[in-house]
């Protein structure tokens, strides 16, 4: 064996859960990675393989054992330990304490002079020695949601264990991890290769699990061979398979020797929504859909299997019956729902609590009505249809279908209502309220659905607000930092230049429910909030932190104003001229924090003593009247651009003139000149707040 190998440790057990099996993986090989380095251990890479019944970690290049380490003990003062060439008390009892005669100390020179003491080399544990408790510890750490135990051992994991396998090299690693005692020996596929593989060397893992376990260990490589075979059948019947990727990872969680297998459906179940259809067919039977040409679903899915079996048609028919039940279930709700129109089931809502101290369903779109019609206005849409919109956009969730699949709210009520004669604009809103879903998602395609869409996360920031519930760093339950992002994205990437604060007022005021006191400076606390999740957002688009920290600094409330600002800065942020400005502007904001008496209300020229003075000032307002129609129009960049032209006189201020002058009005009229300044540059961001 050479001085470093392979270490391998699998731990097999019955099906874990799909969902689970990544964290579970990336855990694994995580706790056993920090703890071969907390042990000093040198070792390549670290890779983590999972399937329903195992759980593995293979370590490249791990060293036999640890470096040695030389150890030092410090003692009593030489003067102290030694008295006329004799040991004193204190150099015989730190010998004693070590164990070690006296002669074995030496002298060791400190910072605080000569003391005695003692050096030795401690030779490192050999790695098979650490490797037990690193796995032991490892498997004890394991984020596993919930634990079970079997037959009559107090055990407990997530499923019952079966087998451990613990190699390095050739060599087996004995040792016992949840009552099992290791081995070299693995199983395989359960149908394919029930008999145990024997494993001679901790590399031939991967290849004899293969064959003839019929066993891909590598969750990655399973996945993709999933993604290929998946693709290759809808090619084969010219489909295009629709592969949604948390949907790939849970299959690959679910099988260890992945067969993809196409079945088919009766196309009368094609009336239905196909939506419908396709969440049945995800979350029940874990199916992949497939569409033609022109993006219509087709009666036909795509299943993976976890065998290659001798009579795949009758695993495809055993899938078709099973299929059948599902998507009838599904035609009934969908003709259930039908037979009662979306606004007759406004009542129902009456019922459904939103949240206990914010009322009901009901309650919320009353309040959303007001919201939802006031923002229509601002935005110039249809304020009628934004009303209307709220008043059925929450009726779908006591429809069956919602109640069966959650995930379809919003695009059954637009089936509903178009079902029963709605506008479009106001069908379409109903789905478009839950967009965006995340930071990447559409934002709604039309001003109805931007409305009620705004509408529904500000009227849920402020109420949960309200009741003092707002987010901690662990726990966000009405995922209120998802709906402030959906607001941002809402108003920056549609170009609506609304003041956000003035719309959280207005949703703190349809909050009836709610106390004075509870309302009381509600709205700003929302607004702050909100305004710092533009600090993700910034660093999303590429901009610096020091950037979102000068326009932060300044009091701008609307988020479009905000981003073009932002983008500004970083701009300005590039040019050579910034840190010189920003170092100036820092420079200003320290002097007038300083100055206590109050400044002359205008810069009076009759009083400059320098060409220096009088420079700055013909720039100042020569730069003020050529940036004001480009602020008022939030073109901040060109303004910026101009503004940067002050670096020279700027400098040459600083270089010639005392601004601290003894003439108490040369004094003061030298500072109104640099507070001009620095209003100039404060019209955008605090520049100060820039790299100098």
């Amino acid at each position: 064996m050479s001085s470093d190998s392979t270490f391998l440790v699998e731990l097999g057990c019955e099906e874990l859960p799909p969902k689970s099996l990544p964290a579970l993986a990336e855990s694994f090989a995580a706790s056993i990675r920090e703890s071969l380095g907390g042990a000093g251990l040198n070792f390549g890479e670290v890779h983590a393989y999972a399937t329903p019944r195992r759980l593995a970690v293979s370590v490249e290049r791990l060293a036999a054992r640890q470096p040695d380490r030389e150890t030092e003990r410090l003692g009593p003062a030489l003067a102290a330990a030694f008295k006329d060439g004799e040991p004193t008390k204190a150099a015989l009892g730190f010998a004693a304490s070590l164990g070690i005669d006296v002669a074995e100390l030496a002298t060791i020179d400190t910072d605080k002079g000569p003391r005695i003491g003692y050096r030795q080399v401690q030779p490192g544990e050999a790695t098979v020695a650490l490797l037990p408790g690193i796995v032991e510890r490892a498997v004890a750490q394991l984020p596993v949601p919930k634990n079970m135990r079997w037959g009559a051992s107090r055990i407990e994991f997530s499923r019952p264990v079966h087998w451990l396998t613990m190699l390095y090299g050739g060599q087996l690693v004995e040792g016992a991890v949840l009552g099992l005692a290791s081995g070299r020996t693995t199983l395989g596929h359960r149908v394919h290769c029930p008999a145990p593989i024997e494993l001679d060397h901790a590399d031939d893992y991967l290849a004899k699990l293969e064959s003839p376990g019929y066993v891909i260990a590598d969750p990655e490589r399973r996945r993709e061979a999933i993604r290929a075979q998946v693709e290759a059948e809808a090619a084969r019947i010219g489909a295009t398979a629709v592969i949604d990727e948390a949907l790939l990872t849970e299959v690959a969680g679910l099988v260890e020797w992945p067969v993809a297998l196409t079945g088919s459906f009766d196309s009368r179940f094609l009336e239905v929504p196909q939506e419908c259809l396709i969440s049945s067919m995800k979350a029940n039977q874990k199916y992949f859909h497939l569409l033609d040409a022109e993006g219509r679903l087709l009666p036909s899915f795509i299943t993976i299997a976890n065998l290659e079996s001798s009579d795949p048609r009758q695993v495809i028919e055993g899938n078709e019956r099973v299929i059948r039940p599902r998507l009838s279930d599904a035609a009934f709700f969908y003709q259930t729902d039908r037979t009662k129109p979306l606004d007759a089931r406004r009542p129902m809502l009456e019922s459904v609590v939103f949240q206990r101290r914010l009322g009901s369903l009901a309650d919320k779109s009353r309040r959303l009505e007001a919201l939802a019609g006031a923002i229509s206005e601002l935005i110039e849409g249809d304020r009628q249809a934004a009303i209307r919109a709220a008043q059925l956009c929450k009726c779908d969730l006591v429809t069956e279908m919602v109640l069966e699949f959650p995930e379809l709210q919003g695009i059954m009520g637009t089936y509903y209502a178009r079902d029963a004669g709605e506008p479009e604009e106001v069908a379409l809103a109903i789905q478009q309220q839950y967009l965006p879903r995340n930071a990447a998602d559409e934002i709604p395609s039309t001003k109805t659905g931007v409305a009620l869409a705004l509408a529904d996360r500000l009227d849920t920031l402020t109420g949960i607000f309200g009741i003092g519930q707002r987010p901690t760093g662990a726990k966000d339950p009405f995922a209120l930092r998802r709906a402030a992002i959906g607001v941002l994205n809402i108003l920056i990437k549609g170009e609506f230049d609304l003041d956000l604060k003035a719309l959280l007022h207005l949703a703190v005021e349809q909050h009836v429910e709610l106390s004075d006191d509870d309302r009381q400076g509600l709205a700003l606390d929302v607004l702050d909030y909100m305004l710092e999740r533009l600090r993700a957002w910034a660093q999303d688009e590429g901009i610096d932190t020091d950037v979102y920290n000068a326009v932060r600094a300044r009091p701008v409330t609307r988020p479009l104003d905000f981003a073009r600002r932002l983008r500004a800065v970083q701009a300005f942020g590039d040019r050579a001229e910034s840190k010189a400005l920003a170092a100036a502007n820092k420079r200003v904001a320290n002097i007038l924090a300083k100055y206590e008496e109050p400044l002359p209300a205008a810069v009076d020229p009759g009083l400059f003593e320098s060409d220096a003075e009088r420079d700055l000032a013909a720039a100042v307002q020569r730069l003020r009247e050529e940036t004001a129609p480009l602020l008022a129009h939030g073109a901040y960049q060109p303004a910026l651009d101009a503004l940067a032209s002050l670096q020279g006189p700027v400098d040459a201020f600083f270089e010639q003139v005392m601004v601290m002058a003894e003439n108490p009005r040369i004094r003061g009229n030298r500072l109104a000149l640099l507070a001009s300044l620095q209003a100039l540059f404060l019209e955008v961001a605090d520049i100060s707040l820039l790299p100098q």
